[in-house]
């Protein structure tokens, strides 16, 4: 007997903020959600699983309108004119209180009760499922408690949506211990909510699909489901198969051994051609960061955006589609400051009054308001960035000193020698 895990699928996640980066493929990673979902249907047709759990998350909120869940149920009902039963778990994203638009579920699909723990049983091949679906966004009782006993002689399976004892990144929902889970005497743990795939445990399994999709720069890496195999009342395999249509990755490239802007650049293609073959054909959306002391830093440092659109540029120069989301530079300059602290010029004293400035809290503290009142006064658009600065926070406000020290010491000690 086979079957899969997926989770998190986040159907038609809006994917905000991509309209923000000129030439994006919007439509192309917008519809990754939908792509990788077909995927899903096939892996189960292929492999010719008996069912396939969803563990919570199938859908990323109210939809703006029914073409979501008909896409589902068009989809879906591939796998139930087969034969195959799919069972659902909601969680927090697709919560009974979060959905507000409603389908009649296609013959053959199950949706566990959100009012109380349930088992479903498919007689037919001796399973017994339990579960049981959010009614509010925000649960944080551990809902794990309250599932029933297994079925004895059958194979029992566990679905929840959890942050587990805790995640980065993840809210604490529907909190429980990993040895509560092992105790309870299932065979199969099918999780959700994280989007980072994780084995917790073999005997019995508890797993983590993580999420069929990459939905930005931040969940980066093969994304997919679990295909299981159980022989004699035992998971012989639990495998990872990759489902994504559009692969994010984050790559830092060591330029320390360069001695331009050019050569650079050079290694950023390396690096880029490295995760295409990875990749298998799909399409790559890719951060990249530039790291290292090297002597190229000046001249990245002194007009980012020549290097950072060479590099985008690059996409259009490499067989599979890639598109660059952002360049990001983090190298150091070769020149010492501690080499031109004592100097007794200009340059010595800037030196002196960047440092002054980074041990003085005082200083820190009007200049954190300073750049506060800036920020005020800037567009919304450029307010609302992914990654905003606080500047009520000292250590980011130190941090932007040592930046513009890095910026402003190799140009002028260069121009000073010559």
């Amino acid at each position: 007997m086979k079957f899969v895990h997926a989770a998190d699928i986040h159907l038609d996640s809006p994917l905000r903020g991509l309209e923000r980066y000129e030439g994006a493929p919007a439509e192309k990673i917008r519809g990754a959600s939908r792509a990788a979902f077909r995927q899903l249907v096939e892996l189960c047709l292929q492999e010719g699983a008996g069912f396939l759990l969803i563990a919570g998350d199938l859908y990323d909120g109210d939809w703006r309108d029914y073409n979501t869940g008909l896409f589902f149920c068009k989809e879906i009902a591939r796998l139930t004119r087969e034969g195959v039963t799919a069972i659902v778990a909601r969680g927090n994203h697709d919560a009974a209180s979060q959905i507000t638009r409603s389908l009649r579920l296609p013959q053959g699909v199950r949706e566990l009760s959100c009012e109380s723990a349930e088992t479903i049983r498919l007689e037919q091949l001796n399973v017994a499922i339990h579960g049981r679906s959010y009614p509010v966004r925000d649960v944080l009782d551990d809902l794990s408690q309250s599932y029933p006993a297994p079925v004895a002689g059958a194979f029992n399976i566990g679905m929840l949506h959890t942050g587990l004892d805790g995640r980065a990144e993840h809210q604490p929902y529907a909190p429980c211990k990993l040895g509560d889970l092992i105790a309870k005497g299932y065979q199969y743990w099918a999780l959700g909510h994280v989007h980072r795939r994780e084995v917790l445990s073999t005997d019995p399994w508890v797993v983590f699909s993580g999420n069929v999709q990459g939905r930005h720069a931040r969940e980066t890496g093969i994304k997919g489901a679990t295909l299981v195999t159980v022989e004699d009342g035992r998971v012989a395999s639990a495998e990872h198969r990759s489902l994504d249509a559009v692969r994010w990755v984050s790559l830092s490239v060591d330029v320390s051994e360069v001695n331009s802007g050019e050569d650079a650049v050079d290694l950023a293609r390396l690096a880029l051609e490295t995760e295409i073959a990875a990749a298998s054909d799909r399409m790559v959306a890719a951060r990249i960061v530039l790291t290292g002391v090297s002597r190229a830093h000046a001249q990245l440092s002194s007009d980012p955006d020549r290097w950072q659109n060479q590099i985008r540029g690059l996409a259009s120069e490499l067989a599979t589609p890639v598109w660059v989301e952002k360049v990001q530079f983090d190298t150091r300059s070769t020149i010492d400051p501690e080499q031109l602290i004592t100097r007794d010029d200009p340059i010595g004293g800037l030196v002196r009054a960047l440092r002054g400035a980074r041990a003085d809290q005082s200083s820190l503290g009007e200049l954190s308001g300073e750049l506060a009142e800036l920020r005020r006064q800037l567009p919304a658009e450029l307010r609302q960035l992914e990654e905003p600065l606080d500047f009520a926070d000292p250590e980011q406000i130190s941090l932007l000193i040592d930046q513009a020290e890095q910026l402003l010491l190799p140009m002028l000690a260069n121009q000073s020698s010559s």
